[in-house]
């Protein structure tokens, strides 16, 4: 007999992307959750008996449902934005907004997608987003934060509505050779084995959890 006290409703955001869209796969198929409310900026074709999408503006959120976890894999390019104000607006901003409306709702066990080399204080744009991004939730109030600190994932995004990245075209086969010759956190991993590794993690995890990329892969099944 299912033990519903025991199973969790989950919060995601960015599950039109290519690991949020992993992550609500793997929510998906897991006994242990009952509920999963997906926010999202556009409707979503995915039908599931457990899934709850709701459209969203991510700058003016309402009051989010219950539950026990978020997963934070909100993301963008400046080429996509237009701007490094826009690209912040998504990759910091949102997820902020998000995190914090979870928190409101009762949730105390974040997980997020973020980057190798994500540092406040780096000189590299996209990585001083990503460190002001985990800056901003180690500074909540919560019981379990796993990050998740990919390098270069080894997908294409073909399917997901997004223009194509030249620069992943060419890096991605490069990459895979030279994959063993590089340091454990600047491995490239797979996109499901950084979505395997959040869901696997967050639920037992305690205070700030940061998850490399050769680690990543590890937990999610990779080798």
């Amino acid at each position: 007999m299912s033990m519903l006290v025991d199973q969790r409703t989950v919060l995601l955001a960015g599950a039109t992307g290519l690991v949020g869209g992993l992550i609500l796969q793997a929510l998906l198929t897991d006994e242990a959750v009952s509920t999963v409310h997906a926010l999202s900026r556009r409707p979503m074709s995915l039908r599931h008996p457990k899934l709850q999408v709701h459209i969203v503006d991510f700058a003016s959120l309402p009051a989010l449902p219950p539950a026990e976890e978020v997963y934070l894999s909100l993301g963008t390019t400046i080429r996509v934005a237009g701007s490094q104000a826009a690209f912040r607006a998504v990759d910091l901003d949102a997820n902020l907004a998000v995190a914090r409306a979870a928190f409101a709702a009762g949730v105390r066990r974040v997980g997020l997608v973020s980057a190798a080399g994500a540092n406040a204080r780096s000189s590299v744009f996209y990585n001083r987003v990503k460190g002001e991004l985990e800056d901003g939730l180690k500074a909540m109030d919560l019981s379990a934060l796993v990050i998740a600190q990919p390098s270069l994932l080894l997908d294409y995004r073909d399917g997901l509505q997004q223009p194509p990245r030249l620069g992943e075209r060419i890096a991605i086969p490069i990459a895979r050779l030279l994959a063993p010759l590089l340091p454990g956190v600047y491995r490239p991993v797979r996109a499901r084995a950084v979505a395997q590794a959040l869901v696997k993690t967050v639920p037992a995890a305690k205070g700030v959890v940061v998850l490399a990329s050769d680690v990543l892969a590890r937990i999610g099944g990779e080798h």
